[in-house]
């Protein structure tokens, strides 16, 4: 097992040409409140994202709704600006390595030199350094293809104006020369001259879903980013707009970033799977190897819960338990841990998954809490309006699965409990193989997926 020191800039950094590499992306919305709407947090959409698109090749997103793949999406196409990090735009190999050398240096360390560089990468490659112009050729060569086609077409225009409007905004046809521009661009996805002056309503989901394909291409763009194509779709439809989009792909040369929380899907799609989680990135690694051998445990728990894989009779299923966790304030240590049926000491247990799981299973006993003092993440005291309360919630501490997190024995004071976990970093991506990152603290400690506890299970 390999481990690295700095995993997300070496997850950054591709051996290929990368049409786009995103370095440590994050994309924080405030939270107001009162009657001066003050800010009192933030929902952390997307927290630290780090990935590279291979050029030619088919990067799929995976994870279940709230994970932040589509807000990633569209700040990827422009349609939302990050937080803090950086988007750099078709990069090579060279490049990338040299970016990651360049960024691993301080000010200091830094030389005229490498300074020269870096401005010249910066303003050859990184959106929002690089001119208007080389801005606006970015997103005339990055097209997206929403996932309710309906609601992303004009119900007002015609076919020939929604799929011909690239083509006008950037002064590439008009008249005669226009309509035959769009015809062609019809004609590559299946529909033809004669539904040019029809409106979205006069067709059905998949007819809808080709016209904003035949949009997406019209400028005849590089890099795609396919937001859930086939969620709405029937079976037999979403297969035909698979289907076409492989042989886009190959006919045209394009690049992929396919957003779905549908495994099964993007098995048939892509080369390589990320896998993100309440905003990072969980599993990263070839399609075939993420799908035979997952290396973090919400991967083999969505390829489990998935019924349109084969099903192995021999193979135990896992079951994610609970809900997604509040963006504003994820989980300690691993993200995944207070659904997790493998966490264990090391995860990262905290005051607040004790305090989530009595109001969740016993909101009674919750109600009674009249003031947390919190040390830190992992220490507090919880005051109680009696006595009895505080007893319970003591030895319902002791019964959860964080029990063995514990730092030292819960104290019961009168109305008072004393509880303390032991303090865990944040998990990280780390190299686990070759071409394979994973975020599990225990995997990374044996090197492989744990086994599951069946009496856990049970």
């Amino acid at each position: 097992m390999t481990m690295l020191n700095n995993p997300q800039s070496t997850l950054f950094g591709g051996a290929t040409d990368a049409v786009l590499s995103m370095r440590d992306v994050k994309v924080h919305y405030p939270v107001k409140e009162g009657l001066l709407q003050q800010v009192t947090g933030y929902v952390r959409a997307v927290d630290g994202v780090s990935l590279s698109i291979p050029r030619g090749q088919t990067l799929g997103l995976v994870g279940e709704s709230g994970c932040g793949k589509t807000t990633l999406g569209r700040v990827i196409s422009g349609l939302v600006a990050p937080t803090n990090g950086e988007l750099w735009v078709d990069v090579t190999a060279d490049d990338q390595r040299e970016i990651d050398r360049l960024s691993a240096l301080s000010p200091k360390e830094m030389g005229q030199a490498d300074q020269a560089t870096l401005k010249r990468l910066k303003e050859s490659h990184l959106l929002g350094s690089m001119s208007r112009e080389k801005q606006r050729q970015y997103r005339r060569n990055c097209q997206v293809v929403f996932q309710d086609a309906f609601s992303s077409l004009n119900p007002r225009q015609l076919v020939r104006d929604i799929v011909g409007r690239p083509l006008r905004v950037h002064r590439e046809a008009s008249g005669d020369e226009l309509d035959e521009k769009v015809v062609e661009l019809l004609e590559k996805v299946g529909l033809g001259r004669q539904h040019l002056l029809r409106y979205p309503h006069q067709f059905s989901g998949g007819q809808r879903q080709r016209i904003s394909i035949a949009r997406a291409l019209a400028l005849n763009p590089e890099f795609v980013v396919l937001d859930e194509p086939t969620s709405a779709l029937d079976v037999s439809v979403q297969a035909q707009i698979l289907n076409l989009l492989v042989e886009l792909q190959k006919d045209m040369g394009l690049t992929y970033l396919f957003i779905t929380h549908d495994l099964g899907v993007v098995q048939h799609m892509a080369d390589s799977i990320a896998v993100m989680y309440l905003g990072q990135i969980a599993e990263f690694g070839p399609t075939a190897d993420v799908f035979n051998n997952p290396l973090h445990p919400y991967t083999r728990i969505l390829r489990d819960s998935n019924p349109t894989l084969e099903d192995d009779d021999k193979r135990e299923k896992w079951d994610l338990s609970g809900t997604v966790p509040n963006p504003i304030n994820p989980p300690r240590g691993c993200r995944l841990h207070p659904r997790c049926p493998v966490a264990k000491a090391e995860c990262g247990w905290s005051v607040d998954d004790v305090l989530i799981d009595t109001e969740r299973h016993a909101p009674v006993l919750f109600e009674t809490i009249t003031r947390v003092q919190r040390s830190s993440d992992f220490s507090a005291r919880i005051e109680f309006d009696q006595a009895e309360p505080a007893t319970q919630f003591a030895t319902r501490v002791g019964q959860l699965s964080a029990h063995d997190a514990l730092d030292k024995p819960v104290a019961v004071e009168g109305a008072s409990v004393d509880m303390s976990f032991v303090e865990v970093s944040d998990a990280e991506l780390a190299q686990m193989q070759e071409g394979r990152w994973s975020s599990c603290t225990r995997t990374q400690q044996i090197g492989a997926l744990p086994e599951l506890d069946s009496k856990k299970s049970q």
